[in-house]
């Protein structure tokens, strides 16, 4: 993922300025297409940057970083964007980049933990991955046969912890 190759979450692109050294450095290793997989950060920055980029192109020839010849050269910049999101969100598709490889590591934990769970006759409560998105909750405890599962998506009903009690109880 991202977090491996060092390429997740620039705080300096988040700004103008970011923006316009990372134009910068593109004009100057010729590059003109970038492939950019992640989730809405990633790509709402990317659409941001291929908005402003003939304005920071612009910028950089009034700035004598760049000649007018730079900027008609280098005047498209192609991006393909590839959803990259645990989350599974993403209309159009069966499966984003990252959910397959999440829900395994969940059913992993799952099976590493659910022995101990039963030798010591205790219930364990865990937490998986997903922001807003109750996909990975859903499908992991559909997989694993959890007894209780919290989603974003369907709050929980007014006394539901008199109803879970109830459940453990059993």
């Amino acid at each position: 993922g991202g977090t491996v190759i060092g390429s997740a979450r620039c705080k300096p692109f988040r700004t103008r300025e970011g923006r316009l050294q990372a134009a910068f450095h593109l004009v100057q290793r010729g590059i003109t297409n970038l492939c950019v997989i992640g989730g809405d950060g990633s790509l709402t920055g990317a659409n941001l940057f291929r908005e402003e980029w003939s304005g920071l192109l612009e910028e950089l020839a009034q700035k004598g970083k760049i000649d007018a010849e730079a900027v008609k050269k280098y005047a498209y910049l192609n991006i393909v964007g590839m959803v990259g999101s645990i989350d599974n969100d993403f209309c159009g598709t069966d499966m984003t980049i990252g959910t397959d490889s999440a829900l395994h590591r969940i059913i992993e934990v799952v099976d590493a933990i659910m022995t101990t769970a039963q030798s010591h006759q205790r219930t364990f409560v865990l937490e998986v991955m997903g922001r807003h998105c109750g996909y990975l909750a859903l499908v992991s405890a559909l997989a694993c046969g959890a007894d209780w599962v919290f989603i974003p998506e369907y709050p929980p009903e007014e006394g539901w912890e008199d109803s879970m009690c109830v459940k453990l109880s059993e």
